[in-house]
């Protein structure tokens, strides 16, 4: 037995209340996956959706340092099932790792597999090509660029501004690698639109309407990178909102409209509202005073880490605690040289944090860190945080929600292993059936 296997079997011996889906998700989500030539697809040529690098890279490596895994993209996620440990359906994002114990591979006949430490854990299931990518913008442009879909087709991701105005090491949050993103894909030749135009987003919404025919698409995020001055001689408020209002005018009521932004102030907050939209995201990145201090010095420069907070809290009288949903980076409390050198403190802090919006019936939700190559963190800590650290958090994660009388948050599609569709995160996969809000 691989020295992986066993430490993934331990936690899921020591943490039978954590699905082991959860597990095994999180551990591709935190290391990435390898894929054999077998399993990449044909870009959009394929029978395969392809991976869309709709915001960030989440890649272990860049993409000249990827292989073939740049020229034929890896699929944009893929679902777990069966094998050994009788895995429920577990749809992951994919991240590429060529380094990376786990592989996809396809076998003699032809079936793909999830490979650990050179053995079949599961069967993988590959999203089939959406008919609506098939189609084209009048301008020539693609569905997927312009508003590719993920978590299986559920949630429509409109980056309409794909770089984010805080810029370089005093600003630039010391994760992120949006700007990176954009900069590698132009250099690549491939087609990144840096300012999507609001027309081209509602004829490719247009399109997918069109030719969902199953209405396997529920939700819209609209985001992009932070505004601190303007774009398009609009603010953060209403450069994001313009687009809601659009969309909502075009298409009322089709798709539950939610938006990725910094915390606001009340009235810009007030604005989205107004627009359309219907969950409002402020992400506060990480919990504790000093590592956000230290991680996020953008924010914290331009609003404040308190200032921040107060802002979430005041979003709620304008959209109701239960459709404010700030995600926060699950492993950065770990990250060398600043972050928390046990397992048990960070948890203990990440644990206050959820304490302290839950508290006020805000329900946070988090994206498993990806140690991109290209940000200073991902540089210092290849290897992310410790697959425990991950797997104590849902524990963390559904006890605090237990305890403050809290549901799935809406916008996220179903709840519970075999059953859950958000793909950066186990977070759905380890909440109860039961507990499911309205989708």
């Amino acid at each position: 037995m691989g020295s992986r296997t066993a430490l993934v079997e331990d936690l899921m011996e020591r943490f039978p209340h954590v699905p082991r889906e959860a597990v095994f998700k999180e551990d591709l989500l935190r290391g990435g996956v390898a894929f054999d030539p077998s399993a990449l697809s044909d870009n959009e040529d394929g029978e395969v959706k392809p991976k869309s690098y709709f915001i960030f890279s989440f890649d272990h490596g860049t993409l000249p340092e990827l292989g073939e895994a740049a020229l034929r993209r890896p699929p944009e996620e893929i679902i777990l099932t069966g094998g050994p440990y009788d895995l429920r359906r577990t749809v992951v994002s994919v991240r590429v790792n060529p380094a990376s114990p786990y592989r996809v591979a396809a076998d003699e006949d032809g079936v793909l597999g999830l490979y650990l430490d050179g053995k079949r854990i599961s069967d993988v299931g590959v999203p089939p090509m959406p008919e609506y990518y098939r189609h084209t913008l009048a301008s020539g442009k693609s569905v997927m660029e312009v508003a590719p879909t993920i978590q299986w087709g559920y949630l429509i991701y409109l980056t309409v501004f794909r770089v984010c105005q805080y810029f370089g090491a005093k600003e630039e949050c010391q994760y992120c690698d949006i700007n990176h993103n954009w900069r590698q894909h132009k250099a690549a030749g491939r087609p990144y639109t840096g300012v999507k135009d609001v027309e081209e987003v509602l004829e490719a919404l247009e399109i997918i309407d069109r030719y969902d025919t199953a209405k396997a698409s529920t939700a819209y995020t609209l985001t992009g990178g932070a505004i601190t001055k303007t774009v398009s001689g609009r603010d953060e408020a209403d450069f994001y909102g313009h687009y809601a209002k659009a969309i909502e005018e075009r298409f009322p009521g089709r798709w539950i409209g939610k938006v990725v932004a910094q915390a606001l102030p009340r009235d810009d907050v007030q604005r989205f509202k107004d627009y359309g939209v219907q969950i409002y995201h402020p992400n506060y990145e990480v919990w504790d005073e000093y590592l956000f201090k230290m991680y996020c010095p953008g924010k914290e420069r331009y609003v404040g880490r308190d200032e921040w907070h107060k802002r979430i809290l005041d979003s709620a009288d304008v959209f109701g605690a239960r459709n404010v949903i700030p995600n926060f980076v699950a492993g950065v409390e770990m990250a060398e040289p600043f972050g928390f050198k046990t397992v048990d403190e960070a948890i203990a802090s990440t644990t206050e944090g959820l304490r302290f919006f839950m508290s006020h019936g805000i329900t946070p939700r988090f994206t498993t860190w990806c140690p991109e190559p290209t940000t200073p963190l991902g540089k210092a800590n290849p290897q992310g945080a410790p697959l425990e650290y991950h797997i104590r958090l849902l524990e963390a994660y559904r006890a605090t929600m237990d305890d403050f009388g809290l549901s799935s948050p809406p916008g996220y599609g179903p709840p519970g292993p075999g059953n859950a569709v958000f793909s950066v995160s186990s977070f759905m996969d380890s909440l109860p059936e039961e507990k499911s809000a309205a989708v």
